[in-house]
């Protein structure tokens, strides 16, 4: 099957100019070489830590921002470097629905106004007429259709994105980018959106690619899952793989932070691997692997090469030179290329997990989900 999506060594550097004459004298490179595909009809979720690139990635695919590198494929067509009216065609294919409900919609247009905009500047005329087509969408994502003529500030937050929803589904769309679908609202009312966000995608025949902190949510609604440590993907995998055996080291703090509602497990030890150190600054990352200043198993080789995102299961592919489980390798020849740049440990990072005493920094603590609540940190990227 051709992948619907295909993004090659994709890079987005944001200039840092300083002086009187702007003079570049450094660049934030919050994507930095990534490469995945996302087949027609499939989830493709994205974790990791705020400022780790995933909304960026987001505004990316969706041609919102210029990447600085690489491509991006949309059917077989290369739609990287399309300008406007290049890329007006695809727009009614390729939809995103953001992460902040304040600030994007317009406060001084009607909530009709605002979900009908793509059938106007589309020119398409929806069957009944506009007015009963919105208040369709406004009723489908749980909203009263007789707030047609309400203005955004009527609205909770949470209502808000219901309306960003229906404004990305107004065309049915191939390919919807959702960055955060689910932050802004109730708990209560979570699980509502995310079956309707799966309905839908069996409705429609949608495509999703889905960023998201909660890592519960990205479980039942993904079928694969891509891990994002500072611009980089580290792990690409199926749902299933990555939770019962994920690879990575990161991958694995992030799951182990994953709270069990288990009263019996009260008092007993955990098994959370608690980071230490802070996160390194996109605008000079590390040498080798970026994971390296945190990692418990980093060695010399870690600190000098950067490990190349390679199949070392079927379907999980993986950048570590120290994977987690590598006893379990399927691939032919996989355990071998691995034991070729594998020492010893020499000084970790961390100890043990669970002898591990340090305290974890702010940003670490900020991606494990502490409750029901997702988190809802800003992932936006720094400005130009």
């Amino acid at each position: 099957m051709e992948p619907l999506l295909k993004v090659t060594g994709l890079k987005k550097h944001f200039p840092i100019k300083k002086g009187l004459l702007q003079r570049q004298t450094g660049a934030v490179k919050a994507v930095d070489g990534i490469d995945f595909e996302v087949l027609p009809g499939e989830t493709l979720g994205v974790v990791g830590e705020s400022g780790c690139g995933k909304s960026t990635m987001g505004r990316l695919i969706t041609r919102l921002l210029e990447p600085t590198g690489g491509t991006v494929e949309f059917q077989g067509k290369d739609i990287s470097h399309l300008g406007v009216s290049g890329m007006r065609p695809f727009r009614r294919d390729i939809q995103m629905i953001f992460q902040d409900p304040y600030g994007s919609l317009n406060p001084r247009h009607t909530v009709g106004t605002i979900v009908s905009a793509p059938f106007k500047l589309q020119g398409v005329e929806p069957e009944g007429g506009v007015k009963k087509e919105v208040q369709r969408l406004l009723g489908l994502v749980g909203l009263n259709p007789e707030h047609y003529n309400r203005y955004p500030h009527e609205f909770s937050g949470g209502q808000r994105q219901r309306i960003g929803i229906a404004r990305a589904l107004a065309l049915k769309p191939k390919l919807v980018v959702a960055d955060e679908p689910v932050s802004a609202l109730d708990v209560s009312i979570q699980a509502q959106v995310v079956n309707l966000l799966d309905d839908l995608q069996q409705e429609l025949g949608l495509t999703y690619v889905i960023i998201a902190h909660d890592l519960s949510v990205i479980r039942h609604v993904s079928d694969r899952i891509a891990v994002m440590y500072l611009g980089k993907i580290v792990e690409l995998a199926d749902r299933k793989s990555l939770y019962e055996n994920p690879m990575h080291p990161y991958t694995r703090a992030l799951m182990s932070a994953v709270p069990i509602p288990d009263p019996r497990r009260r008092g007993a030890k955990s098994d959370r691997i608690l980071l230490t150190g802070d996160v390194p600054s996109p605008i000079a990352p590390p040498p080798g692997c970026r994971f390296n200043t945190r990692c418990w198993k980093a060695t010399d080789v870690c600190r000098t090469e950067e490990p190349p995102l390679v199949e070392l299961r079927p379907g999980q592919r993986v950048a570590c030179h120290h994977p987690e489980n590598a006893e379990s390798l399927t691939i032919p020849g996989a355990r071998e290329s691995l034991e070729i740049t594998t020492p010893q440990p020499a000084s970790p990072k961390t100890e043990a997990p669970a002898e591990a005493k340090a305290e974890a920094p702010a940003e670490a603590k900020a991606e494990a989900p502490s409750g029901p609540d997702p988190a809802a940190a800003e992932d936006d990227a720094p400005k130009a």
